[in-house]
């Protein structure tokens, strides 16, 4: 299988002149290559699981960081700094000589010469792949709902979803047509699972707790969410008894949550569901995910959802000298799917790099076996559900002391954890969220026509509407 190595894919005039620019000594350009599209959990494991095998590696990634995104929701919602979830790629892997990184945006796999194109024109070729590319927000079949609808999958999106919920607030302060102002303030969450409800129940403490003394001619704390889910329960993966909780977690905090809800459209005046139009300015959808792109030029069969078919050693069907992990592959193991959480894409990279080796080795490869070490979703101070095996199950501050620790534990980089440890600290004590600039807002949600102010003076209270009910 070494011999891999001098395949034509190899020997492209991309590839060559992607090797003169790393300087890669000629000893190692012999070595088979290994390459790893994308950098987040999956794709990052395995770079380090083969540091020490005798191959080149060459992680790409459209991004120059890794990103811990289980906490992405927090950078959306004030919480934390965009840095203090992120970490350079090529810190991770500076110590690592056999490893390469390149910021590439990839466009096409070509599997019948083992190429890669990118975006800029050039291409490389491999022995290995590994494609980690993850997944992107699904709108169902409605792809004009994105601009009023934003996902949560990159520190970018989670920068416009800051904007975006702090400028309503700035909007609302300036309003004086109750109606208009009431819009500003209601705020949809589409989709029931582990993102939805963190937004949901996220944004309504930073409504009623971090913001609550900044303005003068509004109330903060009159503001009002509404989680919307499909399905007829929340955070579908957990027992029923953690689903009840979860609702009365969010209810306590301040949420409303319907369930059984489709979504029927979405503009920039608001959301229609069951015939029933919900005049909120803020809407964010958390409801579904599709593979990226990538994923239809390996030439085969994917599922509903844009995902990549996989066997238990985790290839493509007929390619066998590529592995998909982490969100893009769609993995059944005993009959259910393998979740597409932080978990299971380091399990799924570990043993992508393991199984390269023992390949090239002459060894045979064993399937994968994806073990669930547990689930966890915060729902806010205090609050999240937890499940672990052994039928262990938590809900309230026990879990999210769980919560805290998990993600502290993963979070790469000692001087994150520092961060964001104390960021946690002085939130729990205090209530506060420092993270609440506004750096380059988009230009359309700092357009609204500016009314007379009323004078400054006590705050005026809105009055009291039941939960979105217009």
């Amino acid at each position: 299988m070494r011999e891999r190595a001098n395949h034509p894919g190899s020997d492209s005039e991309s590839s060559r002149r992607s090797e003169k620019q790393t300087r890669m000594p000629q000893a190692s350009r012999n070595l088979p290559r290994v390459l790893i599209l994308g950098g987040g959990f999956g794709g990052l494991v395995a770079a380090h699981a083969l540091r020490r095998a005798r191959v080149r590696v060459t992680l790409v990634d459209r991004q120059n960081h890794h990103v811990f995104q289980p906490l992405l929701y927090q950078v959306a919602t004030a919480g934390l700094e965009a840095p203090d979830i992120g970490y350079p790629l090529r810190s991770a892997l500076r110590r690592q000589r056999n490893a390469d990184v390149l910021m590439a945006d990839a466009e096409r796999i070509e599997p019948a010469t083992r190429t890669v194109h990118f975006a800029n024109g050039n291409s490389l070729g491999y022995d290995y792949l590994i494609v980690c590319t993850g997944a992107e927000s699904s709108y169902f079949g409605h792809p004009e709902w994105q601009a009023d609808a934003p996902g949560l999958k990159s520190i970018d999106d989670a920068m416009a979803i800051r904007a975006r919920v702090l400028i309503a607030f700035e909007r609302a302060e300036q309003e004086d047509d109750p109606d208009v102002r009431r819009a500003l303030l209601d705020f949809v969450v589409v989709g029931g699972g582990p993102t939805g409800v963190e937004l949901a129940g996220a944004i309504c403490e930073l409504a009623r707790h971090a913001l609550k003394r900044d303005f003068r001619h509004i109330d903060p704390t009159q503001a009002r969410v509404l989680l919307v889910e499909a399905g007829p329960a929340i955070l579908p993966s957990y027992p029923g008894d953690l689903q009840r909780k979860a609702v009365a977690q969010l209810e306590h905090l301040g949420v409303a949550v319907r369930t059984s809800t489709r979504v029927e459209a979405i503009d920039e005046h608001g959301v229609v569901f069951d015939g029933e139009r919900i005049a909120a300015r803020t809407v964010l959808w958390a409801a579904g995910v599709a593979g990226t792109p990538i994923a239809r030029s390996l030439g085969v069969t994917l599922d509903r959802h844009g995902r990549v078919p996989v066997s238990s050693t985790l290839h493509p069907e007929g390619l066998h000298d590529v592995f998909v992990v982490g969100d893009l592959a769609a993995l059944v193991q005993d009959g259910h799917p393998v979740p597409g959480v932080a978990p299971a894409a380091i399990q799924e990279g570990d043993y992508a790099a393991r199984a390269i080796v023992r390949a090239l080795d002459g060894k045979p490869i064993e399937p994968f076996r994806y073990r669930n070490k547990g689930e966890l979703a915060t729902i806010g101070r205090s609050a999240a559900v937890a499940t672990f095996p052994g039928n262990i199950k938590l809900s309230g501050f026990f879990a999210w002391l769980c919560y805290l620790m998990v993600h502290l534990v993963y979070l790469a980089g000692l001087s994150a954890r520092v961060k964001v440890f104390a960021s946690w600290v002085w939130s729990f004590f205090t209530y506060g969220r420092g993270a609440r600039l506004i750096t380059n807002p988009p230009r359309e949600l700092t357009q609204p026509s500016l009314r007379t102010l009323p004078p400054v003076g006590p705050r005026r209270e809105p009055p009291s509407h039941p939960v979105l009910v217009h």
